[in-house]
């Protein structure tokens, strides 16, 4: 029997979480105190400056990067306890993360930037899989096309097809309207938000824009390395029904 006690757990949950790093002016507090909880299919966006600590929270939930102090749980899994082989494998498996930037490997096609991932996850049928994503991202034309013969925009669907592929738990997306016009960075968002209720998937969104922040549940906004709320938005999507009495907001003071 399921432990009723798990089932309740937040996907994500970080508790005092602290990263100071060292300079040669002195020690710079990156995060300071983060205390958070986001239930699953949560749709989460985070706001604030530049240098306010939005990237690095989302590099902390990844477990691309250690804190210094504190406790983070994905997806049941201690992130503090694990190996970098460990923390490889525990994202292949459960993390999906879009870049402003990008990272497509530019000697492969967008099939095949799409179906690395999933062959690296063990999935057979990786390939088909991939054909899928992105046909659903309106790129089902251009399967075989490299990045270099790919637009901005392009480029971003097949990012966003690579990181919902696989299915996973939480996608954590780092600016991936900052290198986009207006209209090109819309379809973006409209395209994540589409497929992530089509998977019933975690999304956390870090971005300057408060039109896409606003499309979120919660909004939470960072500050000189806190975490904050944010008002909540008439267009934010209301939570699934089995999750509403579920999510819990833990910002630091």
């Amino acid at each position: 029997m399921a432990d009723p006690a798990a089932a309740a757990a937040p996907l994500v949950r970080l508790t005092g979480v602290e990263l100071t790093l060292e300079s040669g002016a002195g020690a710079v507090n990156i995060l300071r105190g983060i205390d958070l909880d986001i239930t699953a299919g949560d749709t989460v966006a985070v706001t604030g400056a530049s240098g306010s600590g939005k990237s690095t929270l989302m590099a902390v939930i990844a477990g691309l990067e250690r804190p210094s102090r504190g406790r983070i749980v994905v997806a049941g899994h201690d992130l503090g306890t694990m190996n970098e082989d460990a923390l490889a494998l525990f994202r292949r498996r459960n993390v999906g993360i879009v870049f402003q930037s990008f990272h497509l490997i530019p000697t492969m096609t967008a099939l095949e930037n799409v179906a690395v991932p999933l062959e690296l996850a063990g999935r057979t049928d990786a390939f088909a899989r991939a054909a899928d994503a992105l046909k659903a991202a309106g790129l089902g034309h251009r399967v075989t096309h490299y990045p270099a013969q790919l637009s901005g925009g392009e480029q971003q669907r097949v990012a966003v097809a690579r990181a919902f592929a696989n299915e996973p738990a939480l996608v954590l997306a780092d600016e991936p309207t900052g290198n986009l016009d207006s209209t090109t960075g819309a379809s973006i968002v409209d395209l994540m938000f589409a497929t992530q209720a089509r998977i019933g998937c975690t999304l956390v969104l870090i971005t300057h824009d408060t039109t896409v922040a606003r499309k979120c549940r919660r909004h939470l906004r960072m500050e000189d390395g806190r975490l904050v709320s944010a008002p909540a938005s008439r267009e934010a999507r209301a939570p699934h029904a089995d999750r509403a009495s579920g999510t819990t907001a833990r910002p630091s003071s």
